[in-house]
């Protein structure tokens, strides 16, 4: 059976997952406000990246094994290939998020308060890049360059199933496109990841940041990878997709959860060793109010895929891949909101006291990047997630797998044309 029908009971669970979505953000607009409802924007912010960022590795990847000759995965691309359609709802989100810095109708950034750039000479000195019209245009012009480039693959694989002539013409195009996306994602997405993330903390920065957060995002794309494919083989689907393959599945998310503790840990060696204090402040601050977070984060996120997939059989057992990918799932999630949440704090409390005081607070502090804020009390949606934070990463996870399962189901699961099925089919490691 080479065709997955989107079933009544899947779309009941996905339309519930959003309904609850839904309300979880209306009542994080209504009932968990503040008055610069910086909760619901960081949450809107959070969910957007992070799921934008799975859906384009997951195209990023193919380009990947298409421009590297890699026949392995051939056989279920069809996964990716709908995963990737959600940068279309990504780059829908993350215009919402633009036109509302660029209106002003949000308050998660310190740089898109004009006043505040004019008596700040580290924001002015960044005002070239950090400014609400890049912010915007650049969201626009390269995401949607993401989204023609994801939109154009699909049609080429969808048209190499109907290719009789098997001259392979639609494949070497197909490997035109990945030659040319690879490198304008490379450079265009550490530009996003520095203007969407990076600067919530305006003051600080790291030549290390796009490296940590991209593959925050590749691993977190190879976790929903392995449950989709699960759940798939659960419904008697993809048998051609054996324990080899998902085996390979496992080696990249044991590797690549031990690349991102060595990014994450460079980041952190390389400003606590150098001791300046616009830098060290970053990570002074996470981990000392935020020490649970900060230690979980590089617990399930390193040592339990390290523990665990360590072993090569256990990266044969569905079980046990199921168990690892849901954790690290969510840890990676909860790693993005370790970089979002208390820099907007910081921004929404600062403004409550230029608001209150019509000035900045502890100007020669502030040189620094430190502010007088970052002695905060524990809040539920900033210090930790709440109920709220859940229930909307549940609603942005129900429609990633809506649109994900939506897009599978228009296509046979298998290219039947693709030149590397053969070797895909037979793979053995």
């Amino acid at each position: 059976m080479n065709q997955y029908t989107f079933s009544g009971t899947a779309k009941t669970v996905t339309i519930g997952a959003m309904i609850v979505g839904v309300v979880s953000m209306l009542l994080t607009w209504f009932v968990g406000a503040d008055d610069l409802q910086s909760r619901f924007w960081s949450n809107f912010l959070h969910n957007s990246t992070f799921f934008l960022g799975i859906s384009m590795m997951a195209f990023f990847f193919i380009a990947v094994c298409i421009t590297a000759y890699a026949g392995w995965a051939s056989v279920f691309k069809r996964v990716w290939e709908a995963m990737s359609a959600n940068m279309l709802v990504g780059f829908i989100f993350m215009l919402v998020i633009a036109l509302t810095t660029y209106f002003h109708w949000n308050h998660l950034y310190h740089w898109a308060d004009a006043a505040a750039v004019a008596e700040d000479p580290i924001l002015n000195g960044k005002k070239s890049f950090l400014n609400p019209n890049w912010y915007l245009f650049g969201t626009i012009i390269i995401v949607g360059t993401w989204v023609v480039f994801g939109r154009k693959m699909r049609s080429l694989s969808l048209d190499e199933d109907e290719d009789q002539g098997h001259d392979f013409a639609k494949h070497r195009s197909m490997r035109i496109w990945s030659a040319v996306f690879l490198p304008i994602m490379g450079f265009s997405s550490a530009a996003m990841i520095w203007q969407w993330l990076m600067s919530v903390d305006a003051h600080w920065y790291s030549t290390l940041y796009a490296w940590h957060a991209a593959v925050s995002w590749f691993v977190a794309m190879i976790c929903l990878t392995i449950l989709l494919l699960i759940y798939l083989k659960s419904k008697g689907l993809y048998k051609e997709v054996t324990n080899e393959h998902m085996h390979d599945l496992g080696k990249f998310l044991f590797a690549f959860s031990i690349f991102w503790t060595y990014m994450w840990f460079s980041q952190f060696m390389l400003i606590w060793y150098a001791n300046i204090g616009e830098e060290t402040t970053y990570f002074l601050l996470r981990r000392e109010e935020y020490p649970i977070l900060f230690y979980a984060n590089l617990a399930v996120n390193f040592l339990i895929p390290f523990f665990v997939l360590m072993r090569n059989d256990t990266k044969r057992k569905l079980g046990s891949l199921a168990f690892v990918s849901l954790l690290v799932f969510i840890g990676h999630w909860l790693d993005f909101f370790l970089m979002i949440k208390p820099g907007v704090k910081i921004t929404r409390d600062d403004h409550g006291h230029m608001a209150a005081h019509g000035e900045e607070v502890v100007h020669g502090a502030a040189e620094h990047g430190i502010h007088e804020s970052v002695a905060s009390s524990f809040e539920v949606g900033y210090t930790i997630p709440g109920l709220l934070e859940l229930g909307t990463m549940i609603g942005f996870l129900g429609l990633f797998f809506f649109v994900t399962l939506t897009a599978l189901s228009k296509a046979p699961l298998i290219a039947k044309n693709d030149p590397y099925l053969d070797e895909s089919l037979h793979h053995h490691t």
